[in-house]
Formats: C-alpha cells, structure tokens, sequence
C-alpha cells in the first residue's frame, strides 16, 4: 500500500511510502522529469513494485525498476495488513473470564455482545488503531485482553474495587471501534467514526443492545455505571474523553487502557530499526506516537551474562536454562 508525499522547494520531487504488513520503506524520490512514472497513483492504492533497496542517511531506500497499480480483485489484503497472528488463545482467556462472574447481570450484558457470532468475527479483525498502538488485525482483541488482564491487578491492590465490573468495563471501553473503524480494504474511519469517535459510539452501542434485549439484562442504574466507564476511559476532556472518571472503576480502567497503549507503543518503537539509523541508542527524531518523545534503547545485562557462564562453567553444562515469560497469577493466559 502507498502514501504520497510531495515535497518542494529547490528541487521537487515526490516520494512513496509502501507498506506491507507493517513493514515500511521509502522510494528515492521521483523528480519532476520522472513524475509520469507515478501518474495516478495516490494514497491507500495498492501498487506491485520491483526494484533494489540501498541505504539514504542510514535509512533502507528503494530505488524503483518498475511500479503498477493493482486491480481490487487481484489484491490479497490479508497478506498486505499487519496482524496479530492466531488469536484463539485471547477468547480463550477472554471467554474463561466471563465464564467465571459471579455477576449475573453483569454476565447478561456481555454476553449480549460476546455471545454474538457476528460480533466476534468483527472483533477478533478490528485494529485497536488506525496508525498507532495495536494497529493490525486482531489489535482491539489483543488490546483488550491486555487491559482485562491490568485491570484484574490493579484491583487486586485496591480492594474496594469491584473486579467484576473492571472486567466487563475492560471488554466492553473500545466496543464503538466496530462502528467508528474500516479495516477490509486498508485501515481507515466510518463516517461516524470521523463525526462522533469511538468512545460516543461505544457508549451508544452499548445503550441500543440493551435496549433491544428481550429482557432487560441490568438496572438503568447499572447501565449508567457501564455507559461511565465506557465515556471515560479516556481520562481526560482533551484525550477524547466526554467525561473525566468519577468512580474508582473508572480511574483504573482509565490507567490500564494507557497502559496497554503506551506499552504497546513504546515497544513497537523501540523495536523499529528505521528510528536509529545507523544503531544509535536515541531514536534520530521525536516519535508522534509518543507524544513527540525520543525513544531510548538503553540496555544492560546488569552481570547475568557473565554470572550464567560462570555457573555453566562450574557444572559443565552447554545449554542454557530458559525462563517461561511471567503471567499475572489468575489472569487466565496461557
């Protein structure tokens, strides 16, 4: 997939930024003598590219042989999408959470959406992002899987906190990103998305399933309670959110949606080998992801590495032990 970028000044000249997967790479620019070979070609086209990649300013660069526009019939989006991977161990864990509420009205009110066959098969696609944290396909599960998980720890530290409510606030704060976000041909905004946002629209979608139950599954009282945490998860007016968090639900799931956000962000940053060209340990410039912030790859062993020679040393082994990745006690990941 291409952007178009025009640049002027002395010297014009255009440049494309293809991606694919989420891996990205800049063309060397096309200048004006050359601005025919991209006639036509605009932002979000698919395009089949050959040609020679080389190194501008410690930068991979590609150096375009040839370039062509492709049919949407010919095009396999899956292929050029960046995505999760598997996602059956996420609603696994996420189904294993509902199956264990004690809450039956709480219960009722997700299993309105996670009980929805069509619903699902939207969730498990839907990016959490259009550009940013959890950007690909499967990224609103993995992101909520993510925020459930911190808030079950987070409540763990505040016991007057209703876990049962963090847990459905987790499931249910980014449910309007099914209506505000496109994601079949490309990422992009609905038209309402672009109008009202997603924290509005969740907020609505979540008032209209219940209103359209058979039975009512909670009390207006505790749809009220819902419709808060889903407005603000944000945490504040000029973040996108309505409203600011009133209940102490509200506030850790506020921190635990960043949380996931920002970790995600900031991983995927550092991560990157086009923000330090030639391997500097400070990304070149501020990262828009970020808040414009540098990113900083500083590291240590802190002595394990000489610490687990010496000890494989002594007992003569030649392999090396290997640690299981930590998972919150109860989480329910695996």
């Amino acid at each position: 997939m291409s952007d178009v970028q025009a640049r002027g000044g002395e010297f014009p000249h255009t440049i494309l930024l293809l991606t694919r997967a989420g891996e990205r790479i800049a063309t060397a620019p096309f200048w004006e003598a050359e601005r025919h070979r991209i006639e036509g070609v605009a932002r979000g086209d698919v395009v089949e590219v050959a040609g020679s990649v080389g190194l501008y300013r410690g930068r991979p660069q590609l150096q375009v042989d040839s370039l062509r526009p492709l049919l949407p019939e010919a095009i396999a989006w899956d292929e050029l999408l960046p995505s999760v991977g598997p996602v059956t161990a996420y609603w696994e864990s996420l189904d294993q959470w509902r199956a264990a509420l004690t809450a039956p009205r709480l219960a009722a009110v997700l299993g309105l959406f996670y009980d929805d066959p069509n619903f699902r098969a939207r969730y498990q696609r839907c990016p959490a992002s259009l550009a940013g944290h959890h950007a690909a396909l499967g990224g609103l599960l993995l992101h909520t899987v993510e925020v459930a998980v911190l808030t079950q720890e987070l409540a763990r530290l505040y016991p007057t906190a209703d876990p049962e409510l963090l847990l459905a606030g987790a499931l249910l704060h980014d449910i309007g990103k099914l209506e505000a976000y496109r994601w079949e041909r490309g990422f992009g905004s609905t038209e309402a998305g672009s109008a009202i946002g997603h924290v509005v629209l969740g907020a609505l979608l979540l008032e209209r399933r219940i209103r359209a139950a058979p039975a009512p599954p909670c009390t207006e009282a505790e749809l009220l309670l819902l419709q808060h945490l889903v407005l603000s998860h944000h945490g504040r007016l000029e973040f996108g959110a309505p409203v600011v968090p009133m209940t102490l639900e509200a506030e850790l799931l506020h921190h635990a949606d960043l949380a996931s956000a920002r970790g995600a962000a900031m991983d995927a940053a550092l991560r990157e080998p086009a923000n330090f060209p030639d391997g500097a340990p400070v990304s070149a410039r501020p990262l828009w992801q970020l808040d414009h912030r540098k990113v900083w790859r500083g590291k240590s062993d802190w002595g394990r590495a000489a610490d687990l020679r010496m000890r494989l040393g002594r007992r003569g082994h030649r392999g090396a032990p290997v640690a299981a990745s930590p998972v919150p006690p109860g989480s329910g990941l695996r």
